[in-house]
């Protein structure tokens, strides 16, 4: 164990959770009826029943343990308190529920522990740490740690008001983060930084960004760190290489201090191989299915949840809700859904099994995602579900009642992959590619969509995104505020992934930290800048935000311009003149004298210009105003005279309006 998770385990943090009294003749925390929900499959808060509990019984302090092994003749806890020897400290049979359990006694808070499990042949003898441990050891044996969850939250006000934050008609621009390789301390052997120091860096960061939300890549206990949390062994751990579960919860807790909500990214489709994972935990296919052609995930060589068993289905709703109960998140980001609705994804003719009517659809994994999303909307309405889904599966964000999955969003992977290819594109062929970026309104409204430019753009081999821009490097810059500009006008929510707001120019690596040092020279200082007023033209225009998710928010101006790679839209708000003309220019060739219809005659006002010297550009735009002449354009009766600047952006806005 490192000395940072030694000396975490260490601390003595206040108002931990109560010890419970069991009945010293029947030491259980189950009822029958738990077990009934369990196998039912409808249990959706096991984490209070199954894994180690710190209690009483007839006065005596130890732990309660109880684990599901539904094929094992004998579990048995070995750990610090036995020498680790199997067989001393035996679990009891809890009737055909599959479960296993017993009392401890003198178990205390920070004991390494794991289960001893043996198949019914005897041929397979393993130690595994609790599925449901809510702490991990990080070297040696990767034991689970008996803990408590006690923790005195401080974000009152936030959860009070948090649903008002969650409306489709509000902002809701988010930074995606690693946490391992947001920051390191160089001056201290390159090691990441902590819980506790992310919670006093991180919230000040965000909120001086202004973006909403914070979305980490997962933090679910995981052994391999080059997985980057997506190969997980503890669902219910947050990862102890940067403290533990309370340091977690502080961060949380500073971040919603701050304003910004957290969401977390979740993986129920797949999970790790690696023998003290859930995989063969008994010996047999406990968790995941026992064929190869429906058990195992061809891209990843990870292990697929069995989404028919009821028992797994128990655990992923209990695990889904279990962050919400306790770690106060603000919503899920579920990973690879595209993976989980298709049978046949990745995978040839003869490896895979067709379902029940004979179609490619997964059934039970269907099934599974409507319960996931009813039980937390259920309990939690005040949240938001989001769809990593990159197929044309039908309604993913639309609700159950209307044969929905029942997501609140979903990402547009359609949007991403077409604009960054465009973007790459030479600007001498664009003319070729402009229905690239005017396809999107064919689909825009059939989903509820966030806009990503996530961690897989950036890895890989694709450089970061200002290497994947076209030109030379002042044209690279042009091009990457641009990209950003058309984002966040475009419908939908915005997510950016760390470092895109510094144009980091190495491919991102989850070993070292973001390159800082590159703000103290002014074109990456330059994008930082964009992307903050980017953050505060969206939040603070309803034109930009307010209509989202609604057909009438949007419409095209001129889409038809490919030999010139100009684009001019309209964002409209609820309220009646309040409008914003976005037009755009792809090409590094100035458009002096560029007319566009407009739907009012008056001033409109030059509020955001990606070409500014204060964001590293030439300085050609509007001198902050035009006057719309009676000219007509664009099928209306009055229209703009724009300079546009070469690979930029400005958005005007109706004058009406602007002193309000």
């Amino acid at each position: 164990m490192s000395t940072r998770t030694a000396t975490n385990q260490n601390m003595a943090l206040a108002n931990c959770e109560p010890m419970r009294e069991l009945d010293s003749k029947h030491p259980t925390l189950l009822t029958s009826d738990d077990l009934h929900l369990f196998n039912e499959g409808t249990h959706t808060r096991l984490y209070n029943k199954l894994g180690a509990h710190l209690c009483e019984v007839a006065g005596a302090a130890g732990a309660y343990f109880a684990v599901w092994a539904p094929n094992a003749s004998h579990v048995s806890v070995i750990g610090e308190f036995n020498g680790w020897l199997p067989g001393d400290k035996p679990l009891c049979r809890r009737d055909q529920s599959g479960i296993f359990e017993g009392f401890i006694p003198d178990v205390k808070r920070g004991t390494l522990y794991k289960f001893h499990v043996s198949s019914q042949d005897g041929s397979y003898r393993v130690d595994k740490p609790d599925p449901y441990g809510v702490f991990f050891e990080q070297q040696l044996r990767g034991a689970s740690i008996v803990w408590d969850l006690g923790y005195e939250w401080r974000d009152s006000e936030w959860m009070s008001s948090r649903g008002l934050r969650h409306k489709q008609d509000v902002p809701m621009c988010v930074y995606e983060i690693h946490l391992g390789s947001w920051r390191r301390k160089v001056e201290d052997g390159n090691r990441a930084l902590s819980y506790a120091e992310l919670a006093e860096e991180l919230p000040a960061y965000v909120k001086s960004m202004g973006f909403t939300h914070v979305e980490f890549m997962p933090v679910m206990e995981h052994p391999y760190y080059p997985s980057w949390g997506y190969q997980v062994t503890g669902y219910f751990a947050p990862t102890s290489r940067y403290g533990n579960p309370q340091e977690f919860m502080h961060l949380v807790d500073r971040l919603h201090q701050e304003g910004i909500g957290v969401i977390l990214d979740w993986v129920p489709s797949h999970f790790a191989t690696d023998e003290h994972g859930l995989g063969l935990f008994d010996g047999t296919h406990v968790y995941e299915h026992a064929d190869k052609r429906q058990g195992r995930h061809p891209d990843w060589d990870s292990y697929i949840f069995n989404y028919g068993r009821k028992e797994v289905r128990s655990f992923l709703l209990s695990n889904a809700l279990y962050w919400f109960d306790k770690f106060h998140i603000d919503g899920m980001r579920v990973d690879a859904v595209a993976s989980m609705l298709q049978l046949n994804y990745s995978r040839k003719d003869g490896e895979w099994i067709p379902n029940e009517y004979g179609g490619t659809e997964n059934l039970e994994a269907i099934d599974f995602l409507k319960e996931f999303n009813k039980e937390v909307y259920a309990n939690y309405p005040d949240v938001q579900t989001i769809a990593e889904e990159s197929s044309t599966y039908p309604m993913v964000s639309k609700p159950l009642y209307v044969g929905g999955l029942g997501f609140g969003y979903k990402w547009d992977m359609g949007w991403m992959n077409d604009t960054l290819k465009y973007m790459r594109r030479d600007p001498v062929y664009r003319k070729y590619e402009h229905t690239k970026l005017t396809f999107r309104q064919m689909y825009a409204h059939t989903e509820n969509f966030m806009l990503p430019l996530s961690h897989d753009e950036v890895v890989h081999g694709k450089c970061s995104l200002l290497h994947q821009m076209s030109g030379d490097m002042w044209q690279q810059f042009a091009h990457l505020r641009l990209l950003y500009g058309y984002q966040y006008t475009q419908q939908g929510k915005k997510l950016l992934f760390m470092g895109g707001e510094i144009a980091q120019r190495n491919e991102w690596y989850h070993e070292v930290s973001l390159d800082w040092h590159l703000l103290d020279h002014p074109p990456h200082w330059g994008v930082q800048k964009w992307v903050s007023h980017l953050n505060d033209c969206y939040r603070r225009e309803p034109a930009l935000h307010e209509m989202d998710c609604r057909p009438e928010g949007f419409q095209w101006v001129d889409c038809n311009d490919a030999d010139n790679s100009t684009l001019a839209y309209l964002r409209w708000a609820d309220r009646p003149n309040e409008v914003i003309l976005v037009a755009c220019n792809f090409t590094p060739m100035p458009r002096i004298h560029h007319r566009v219809g407009v739907p009012y005659g008056g001033q409109w006002l030059e509020i955001l210009n990606s070409d500014s010297m204060d964001y590293g550009g030439s300085g050609l735009g509007n001198m902050g105003a035009v006057q719309s002449e009676a000219v007509f354009c664009h099928g209306r009766e009055h229209s703009v005279d724009l300079t546009l600047p070469p690979l930029g952006m400005v958005l005007l806005k109706y004058g009406i309006n602007s002193s309000e």
